[in-house]
């Protein structure tokens, strides 16, 4: 069976490995460059995307940024999973609002700017401090503004308008800076009957506004009911089929919505070692028509992002179930370039990993590592 992946990065690399041992053979499409590529080898097949499209069993997405041209050439063919409702949803923030909306789905309140007096608006609604985003672009960290005082409002309105000038085609949003105890995600995925699997809600951590840090282990059931709530009202909304991300804030015990992601998903990288069936060979699993794997945990497990490093220390292998795994691309700083999966049998043993990791990674490139099992220890 064949399955079109639209993005030829990690995500597709991870969806082709997990794909091979079910006979599932992934194509990319480049949609910068407009080739098809193998997501491994990144060598170009020399065929149209219109070719692939009639070649193909399913057609997928592992980002959001597509051009309509694409998205709609793909769901003619009927063959487009989750669909190009859902990548569209998953890359505006105004629609994604709209969505939440609509399926009772809490989360921070919000004001769509385009001129300066939505700004002022926002101020004077929302209050300050102010975390303010462009709706269809940015990501890990880019892209965003924060809105502390009134004294800064002249310089960064200014950045905001140089924004809309430059593309009119794009917005902005801006939210109240949530005070939350935590941020956690939920991965889940639905096939195409309906059927919904959901694995272990991850507790995150960021490091300006990137992921640096995931940790899988049991949270409290009314965390995790909350955010099975959320996967069953959303996922049905979209007639969603494979894998969806969703990312909440903790505030005081409840959860709100921070964005969602039609994907796989960088905080369900550990899947791939902590559970029998990982979210890539899930997805494919859902999109292909297959039954859906299991996604219970076999253990506690972390994921440890490498942001612009030039290799993965060749020592961390000498840790017991610890497995490295890297993407191949060309080193910049803080790039995504490959990332650690660590799983135990306790809380406790995991821990001891981290700290034993922690002694071959530096604190510097990888951080909150050393601290993260010391917690994990004396809990």
């Amino acid at each position: 069976m064949n399955i079109l992946v639209l993005g030829a990065g990690q995500l597709a690399r991870m969806m082709s490995l997990a794909g091979a041992p079910l006979d599932l053979n992934v194509i990319s499409y480049d949609v910068g460059s407009g080739q098809l590529l193998h997501p491994l080898t990144l060598h170009t097949v020399d065929q149209t995307l219109a070719r692939a499209i009639a070649d193909c069993d399913a057609i997928t997405a592992e980002f959001e940024h597509i051009p309509d041209a694409v998205l709609s050439q793909c769901q003619a063919s009927g063959k487009f999973y989750p669909g190009q409702e859902a990548i569209k949803v998953g890359g505006d923030r105004a629609l994604e609002k709209a969505l939440l909306e609509r399926a009772g789905v809490p989360c921070a309140s919000y004001q769509l700017i385009t001129e300066r007096a939505h700004l002022e608006q926002a101020i004077e609604r929302l209050g300050l401090p102010l975390v303010i985003k462009t709706c269809q672009a940015g990501y890990d960290g880019k892209g965003q503004w924060r809105l502390r005082a009134d004294s800064d409002v002249e310089l960064i309105w200014a950045e905001m308008a140089a924004f809309l000038a430059a593309d009119a085609l794009h917005s902005i949003i801006a939210e109240p800076m949530i005070p939350f105890q935590r941020e956690v995600s939920v991965i889940a995925v639905r096939d195409r009957a309906g059927n919904i699997a959901v694995y272990p809600v991850t507790e995150n951590e960021h490091t300006n506004g990137v992921l640096t840090l995931s940790l899988a282990r049991a949270v409290e059931d009314d965390i995790h009911q909350q955010a099975v709530d959320a996967v069953t009202r959303l996922a049905p909304a979209l007639d969603y089929v494979g894998v969806l991300a969703i990312e909440f804030f903790d505030v005081d015990g409840q959860l709100l919505v921070n964005e969602i992601a039609p994907r796989v998903h960088n905080s369900g990288h550990w899947t791939q070692q902590g559970t029998l069936c990982s979210q890539f060979e899930n997805h494919l699993r859902a999109v292909a028509g297959l039954p859906l794997g299991s996604t219970e945990a076999i253990g506690p497990s972390a994921m440890i992002n490498v942001l612009g490093q030039a290799a993965i220390p060749a020592q961390v292998l000498s840790v017991a179930n610890v497995t490295s795994h890297w993407y191949g691309k060309a080193c910049r700083p803080g790039r995504k370039m490959g990332h650690i999966n660590v799983v135990a049998g306790s809380e406790d043993l995991l821990g001891e990993k981290l700290l034993q990791l922690s002694a071959l990674l530096p604190q510097e490139h990888y951080p909150g590592v050393a601290r993260l099992g010391r917690e994990l220890m004396q809990e």
